[in-house]
């Protein structure tokens, strides 16, 4: 991949809403080669998606975790992340190697409301769970350069 190319993405993963005016100005590039070459990356797939980074703690979610769960029977099918899908609180779910099947990250209000979340995941996917509570988060979600 060309450096243009990993530049505009670069930019891209820090502002989401750039224009392509602006990506032309931090490339050198004119508006419309900008426009042909965003458009590029889309349709091979190293652009997914456009987002807005959100902060948990206004909405009232400000206490994150990480819980590794296993499955209580491992010769049972794996059907964890469809049974995880509906439980809105899981941001997201990472299938590992290692002593655990699955790695999910959580925002949740309360120490109180990790434990009944804890109780939803285990009764939904039949799983032992191990839980990692973040006290606080130094970076997150940078953009790749």
């Amino acid at each position: 991949m060309e450096a243009t190319d990993r530049q505009i993405l670069s930019l891209l993963a820090a502002d989401g809403r750039m224009s392509f005016t602006a990506l032309g100005k931090a490339t050198g590039l004119s508006t419309s080669a900008v426009h042909q070459r965003v458009k590029r990356l889309e349709q091979r797939g190293l652009i997914k998606g456009y987002g807005a980074t959100v902060d948990h703690e206004q909405l009232g979610r400000s206490l994150t975790a990480f819980v590794s769960i296993s499955p209580f029977d491992p010769a049972q099918p794996d059907d964890t992340p469809e049974r995880l899908r509906p439980i809105a609180e899981i941001e997201s779910c990472w299938s590992v190697a290692g002593a655990e099947s699955y790695i999910l990250k959580i925002r949740v209000e309360s120490p109180t409301a990790l434990e009944d979340l804890l109780a939803r995941i285990r009764s939904a996917a039949n799983v032992a769970t191990r839980t990692t509570v973040v006290l606080s988060t130094a970076f997150e979600n940078r953009p790749a350069e």
